[in-house]
């Protein structure tokens, strides 16, 4: 990697740890108008600064984050299906690198769908992105996805986490599984963790705590932390097990007493005093 490369690598995944949290904000760019994703701007703005870094399309960047945040930005560049279109893994790339630049992006992010009807379209897409970055010091972050057939286990999972950084991906996004060790021990590049559907918030730290053990390098968490009762709470708790090792246990007591003190906040204001 050269200076630039290196310099917005370090923004995503933090050298001092070789950790980071994620905030996934990009349900959007097929899902439409997401439960508590409704108003981007409302749902991102106590959140930004807690995160690592801010994964989403260009144009809630624009419409919804302040020029003046200092959150690096992993930018959604693919696109061109819906959840009610033909098939999600129909995708293209739909934002220029010379726009990736002007709007600062400090890693570029691109799905990938092995196993599916567009596999070799969306892998094309991969090698494509990396190629076009690599000349500009951009990282790449590829978001693997498996076929509607394929089980998401360590098998599969590590077929697409390798072929992604076969083709150049400088991290990249997949699902907890178990033997996920194995998945993580295939990939020459750091792997991190989706999310996915929201789950309690006892479930989604055991999650994050598992997959830290398992050799996870961080999360991209969306809709387990903004569909939260509490994501302030919730956040806090993902980065107090990423970077401060708490256990799933330990980072539950701290969502519930962040959560119990906000209670009492908005109960009698004079007590945050």
């Amino acid at each position: 990697m050269d200076w630039g490369m290196k310099n917005r690598f370090s923004r995503i995944i933090k050298p001092d740890n070789a950790r980071c949290v994620m905030l996934a904000v990009d349900h959007g760019y097929f899902l439409g108008p997401t439960e508590k994703l409704e108003n981007p701007r409302e749902t991102i703005r106590p959140l930004l600064n807690l995160a690592d870094s801010l994964m989403l399309t260009r144009g809630v960047l624009r419409s919804s984050v302040s020029a003046e945040s200092n959150t690096p930005i992993v930018l959604r560049v693919s696109g061109g299906s819906s959840i009610v279109g033909e098939d999600l893994s129909k995708e293209t790339i739909t934002t220029s690198i010379d726009e990736a630049i002007r709007l600062n992006a400090s890693c570029l992010a691109l799905s990938i769908f092995v196993g599916s009807k567009y596999e070799y379209q969306t892998l094309k897409n991969l090698s494509k992105l990396v190629n076009e970055g690599e000349k500009c010091g951009i990282p790449v972050l590829a978001v693997t996805a498996v076929g509607k057939e394929m089980a998401r286990d360590a098998r599969y999972l590590g077929l697409a986490c390798r072929i992604a950084a076969e083709l150049g991906a400088h991290v990249v996004k997949t699902y907890h599984c178990v033997d996920f060790t194995k998945v993580v021990e295939g990939c020459p590049v750091p792997v991190i963790i989706a999310g996915g559907k929201k789950l309690a918030e006892r479930d989604a730290l055991q999650l994050t705590s598992d997959a830290m053990r398992d050799g996870a390098s961080g999360v991209d968490m969306g809709r387990n932390i903004w569909q939260s009762d509490n994501p302030i709470a919730m956040i806090k708790a993902v980065r107090a097990i990423v970077h401060e090792n708490f256990t799933a246990a330990q980072a539950y007591d701290l969502y519930l007493n962040m959560s119990e003190l906000k209670s009492t906040i908005r109960k009698n204001p004079s007590a945050r005093t």
